[in-house]
C-alpha cells in the first residue's frame, strides 16, 4: 500500500530539475574520468590491464546495488534515501580526489558507485510518482533522458577541461559541493513518500551475492588475457562468479521479501525493456572508454581538445532525447527505439574503421554523431517501457531494474570488450610495445563487437517487446494531448 496519493505537486517540475541534477551527476561519473585515464595511470602507476577498473569499481558497485538502492527508498523514503545518497556520493568523490594508490581509488570509486546506486533509483521512482503515467511522465522522462543521456559525453568534456586546466583529482573533487547543495535542497522541493508495510526487508545477502558474482564475472574476463582463458585461476573464478549467482537466485526464491521478486518478469515488455538495456549499456559505456583512448593515444590529443571532441556528441544526445519523447508520444517506444539501436550500430560499425593515421572528422565525428542520435532515441524509450504501466508500489524495483541493467550491461560490457581489444593489440604487437597501429587494431574489434550487441539489442526488442503495449501507451498519451488541447 503507498502513501495516498494527493493533486499534483505544482513543485514537481522544479524538483525534476533537482532530481535530473543528480541523475546527471551520478551518470557523469561513469565517464568523467575517461579523458583523465592516462594522467591517472601515470600519477598512480597503474598497469594497463587495472586501468579499466578506474571505472568498472564504480560501475559494478552502482549496478550491483542500485536493486537494494531501490527497495530501501521505497520502505524508508525516497526522499531521504535519496539525500542519504547524495552525501555518501560527494564524500567518496573527495576520499576519491585524495588517492595516493590505485587502491585507494578503486575503493573510492566503488564507495561512489554505492552512493549512486541509493540516490539514483531514489529519484526516478520520484519522477514516477509526482508525474502520472502517460504524457506529462513522458515528458519529464524526456528531460530526464536528455540530461542523463548527454551525462556521458559531457563527463568525458569536463572531464578534459578539468585534468588540463588543473589536474585528474579534479574531476573528483567537484562532485562534492554538488551532491552536498542537492542535499540541503531537496526538503524544499521534494515531498517524502514511502511504501506502507507491516515488516521492512532489506535483503542485504542478495544484494551482496549478486554484486560479488557480476564484480567476480567481470574481473575474471579482464584477468583472462593475462592468467590464460583456460588456467585453472581463470577457470576458478568464473566458477566462484556463476556459484554466487546461483546462491542469489537460490536467496531471492527463499527470500520473504526479496530485492527483486521474480514474479515482475511476468510483465513481457519490462523483461524486454531490461534485456535491451543490458545491451545498450554494453555498447555504449565502451564507446566512451575506448574513444578517449583513441584520440589520446593514438592521435596524440591532450586532455582538454579530448574533452572538447566530445561536444558534438552531447549536444546531439539532448537534442535527440528531446525529440524522442515526442515521438514516443506518437509512435509507441518499441519503435523509437528499434530506430535507436540501429544507429548505435551503425555508428560502432563506423568507428571499428578508425585508422591510426585517422583524423577527427572521418574517424571520430561522423560516427559519434550516429552514436549520439542512437543513445538518445534509445535511452528514453527503453526507461519509458521500463517504468510503463508499474504500480507506485513498485516504483523503486522498476527504476532500480533498468538502471540495474544499464550498469551492469556497461560494466561486462566494457570488460568484455576490452579483453577483446587487450587480446587483439598483444597479438599484433607480439613482445614489442604496442605502437599506435596496435592499439587501433584492439580498438577495432572492441567496436565491432559493440556494434553486434547492439544489432543483438534489435532482436530482444523484435522478439520480447510487446507492440500492444507500446501502441496503447502512445494511445493513452495522444488522448492526454487531445483532452489537454481542448
Amino acid at each position: 500500500m503507498s502513501t495516498p496519493s494527493t493533486a499534483p505537486d505544482p513543485r514537481r517540475w522544479i524538483a525534476l530539475g533537482l532530481l535530473a541534477v543528480a541523475q546527471f551527476m551520478v551518470v557523469l561519473d561513469a565517464s568523467i574520468v575517461n579523458v583523465a585515464l592516462p594522467s591517472i595511470g601515470r600519477a598512480l602507476n597503474f598497469s594497463q590491464d587495472n586501468l579499466p577498473w578506474v571505472v568498472n569499481s564504480y560501475v559494478l558497485a552502482f549496478g550491483g546495488f542500485l536493486l537494494l538502492g531501490g527497495r530501501i527508498a521505497d520502505l524508508l523514503g525516497r526522499r531521504s534515501v535519496f539525500m542519504a545518497g547524495l552525501l555518501l556520493f560527494g564524500l567518496a568523490s573527495l576520499a576519491g580526489g585524495f588517492a595516493q594508490n590505485e587502491t585507494q581509488l578503486i575503493a573510492a570509486r566503488a564507495l561512489q558507485g554505492l552512493g549512486g546506486a541509493l540516490l539514483s533509483p531514489a529519484a526516478l521512482s520520484i519522477v514516477t510518482t509526482i508525474f502520472t503515467d502517460g504524457l506529462e511522465r513522458n515528458k519529464a522522462l524526456g528531460i530526464w533522458g536528455a540530461v542523463a543521456g548527454s551525462a556521458g559525453a559531457a563527463g568525458v568534456l569536463l572531464g578534459g577541461v578539468l585534468t588540463d586546466a588543473l589536474n585528474w583529482r579534479w574531476v573528483l573533487f567537484v562532485n562534492a559541493p554538488i551532491g552536498i547543495g542537492a542535499a540541503l535542497l531537496a526538503p524544499r522541493l521534494i515531498a517524502e513518500s514511502r511504501r506502507q508495510v507491516a515488516r521492512r526487508s532489506f535483503d542485504v545477502a542478495g544484494a551482496i551475492t549478486v554484486t560479488g558474482g557480476l564484480s567476480l564475472l567481470a574481473y575474471a574476463i579482464v584477468d583472462a588475457n593475462r592468467a590464460g582463458w583456460g588456467s585453472t585461476r581463470t577457470i576458478g573464478m568464473f566458477a566462484a562468479a556463476a556459484a554466487l549467482l546461483v546462491a542469489f537466485v537460490v536467496i531471492e526464491r527463499r527470500a520473504a521479501e526479496p530485492l527483486v521478486p521474480f514474479s515482475i518478469f511476468r510483465l513481457r515488455t519490462l523483461t524486454g525493456a531490461n534485456v535491451v538495456g543490458v545491451l545498450v549499456g554494453a555498447s555504449l559505456f565502451s564507446m566512451f572508454f575506448f574513444i578517449s583512448l583513441y584520440l589520446q593515444q593514438v592521435l596524440g590529443y591532450g586532455p582538454l581538445k579530448a574533452g572538447f571532441a566530445y561536444l558534438p556528441l552531447a549536444v546531439t544526445i539532448v537534442l535527440a532525447a528531446g525529440g524522442a519523447s515526442q515521438l514516443v508520444t506518437r509512435f509507441g517506444y518499441k519503435p523509437v527505439l528499434g530506430v535507436g539501436l540501429g544507429f548505435i550500430a551503425a555508428g560502432l560499425l563506423w568507428f571499428s574503421r578508425v585508422s591510426a593515421d585517422g583524423g577527427y572528422v572521418a574517424d571520430v565525428l561522423f560516427p559519434s554523431l550516429l552514436a549520439a542520435i542512437g543513445l538518445g532515441f534509445s535511452f528514453v524509450p527503453v526507461t519509458i517501457a521500463a517504468v510503463s504501466g508499474i504500480r507506485e508500489r513498485e516504483a523503486g524495483l522498476a527504476s532500480g531494474l533498468i538502471n540495474t541493467s544499464q550498469q551492469i550491461g556497461g560494466a561486462l560490457g566494457l570488460a568484455v570488450l576490452a579483453a577483446i581489444a587487450t587480446s587483439r593489440t598483444s597479438s599484433v604487437a607480439g613482445a614489442a610495445r604496442p605502437d599506435a597501429r596496435a592499439l587501433t587494431e584492439g580498438f577495432q574489434s572492441a567496436f565491432l563487437a559493440g556494434a553486434g550487441f547492439a544489432l543483438l539489442g534489435i532482436v530482444m526488442l523484435l522478439v520480447l517487446i510487446r507492440t500492444t503495449d507500446s501502441r496503447a501507451h502512445a494511445a493513452s498519451a495522444r488522448a492526454e494531448l487531445a483532452e489537454a488541447a481542448a
